[in-house]
């Protein structure tokens, strides 16, 4: 009997970066975690909004993602919710990413948590900020998008 891999699950999103930021190149990063952080992840008490990836001595850590400790946390351990916390990712792919950033406007932000194989891994992008007229931008072609399917739904009644 064959066991099906484990589909890869959300646990937190940052819409955020897909508004400030043109994202252009994607990576899957593995994320070192203590214990309770692992059991906060399961309950969902993510929050990505606010976390941006720095590269420190070859390597990578991500910045304000803060994960809440859970009230049933164990008491000999003093969780800090705005830990830093390691990406895990190859040596040459790293590498690759030092050479974009260190290019003008590039920057590496977070988009998402998930499940694969049991375990949590980190989707980040490089990316390039947006001016204010592209978020404007962006604002009304949602807006358009809205209203086709909104005249649609009327239509179809």
């Amino acid at each position: 009997m064959s066991k099906k891999p484990d589909t890869p699950s959300r646990i937190a999103e940052n819409k955020k970066a897909f508004f400030n930021y043109f994202l252009e190149e994607r990576f899957e990063c593995g994320l070192v975690l203590e214990g309770w952080e692992v059991k906060a992840v399961r309950e969902g008490k993510v929050q990505l909004t606010d976390g941006y990836v720095v590269i420190r001595d070859g390597e990578l850590f991500i910045i304000g993602c803060q994960i809440n400790p859970l009230k049933t946390a164990s008491s000999h351990i003093r969780p800090d919710s705005v830990r830093t916390k390691k990406l895990l990712m190859k040596k040459d792919e790293i590498r690759r990413l030092i050479g974009k950033v260190e290019q003008k406007g590039y920057t590496l932000v977070p988009l998402n948590l998930h499940w694969k194989n049991g375990k949590v891994k980190c989707e980040i992008a490089l990316a390039k900020g947006k001016a204010e007229h592209d978020k404007r931008d962006t604002i009304k072609e949602r807006e358009g998008k809205r209203e086709v399917e909104r005249a649609l739904k009327q239509r179809s009644r």
